[in-house]
């Protein structure tokens, strides 16, 4: 087996087994800013699948998304059946609604990929790959988040008829 196998075996651990040490990650998460700028990824495996290479040019950013319910405010026009409703579902998975947000924040970069890494009972956390287009010559196209081109978008756009 080569070391990403043994990487990702370990997070899988230690995802399942939600130890002291991915507490702690957790909780330092929690402090941290929403968007916040990071070095190294945290699960090197699933980021060098999707694309992450440690050169200039490419940014690792993670960010958390609340995962409360898409409860609407209660309707101001009177009680009429068209207003009456409580869930509005936005019709996006979290992880694509994490790589949107990151990517009005950074708007000179362009979104490569994002993964999971981690949630407790308020927030969930995703790392999102981001490429800096002026340095690495990749022709990925303008705007990929909003466009449905990434793997989480990809999913929403098949479910779509």
């Amino acid at each position: 087996m080569g070391a990403y196998k043994y990487i990702q075996k370990t997070l899988q651990k230690e995802y399942k087994e939600r130890g002291e040490e991915y507490r702690k990650k957790i909780v330092q998460w929690r402090k941290e800013p929403v968007m916040n700028r990071i070095e190294r990824p945290t699960n090197l495996a699933r980021a060098r699948t999707l694309g992450y290479q440690a050169k200039n040019g490419y940014v690792l950013v993670r960010t958390r998304i609340g995962k409360g319910r898409r409860r609407r405010r209660t309707p101001m026009g009177g009680r009429k059946p068209r207003h009456n409703y409580l869930f509005k579902q936005p019709g996006l998975s979290h992880q694509t609604i994490a790589e949107q947000r990151v990517n009005k924040v950074y708007p000179n970069m362009e979104v490569l990929n994002s993964y999971w890494v981690g949630e407790d009972g308020e927030y969930k956390f995703f790392e999102i790959l981001l490429v800096d287009q002026a340095r690495v010559p990749l022709n990925l196209g303008k705007r990929r988040a909003f466009r449905g081109l990434t793997s989480s978008g990809r999913k929403a756009r098949s479910l779509v008829l």
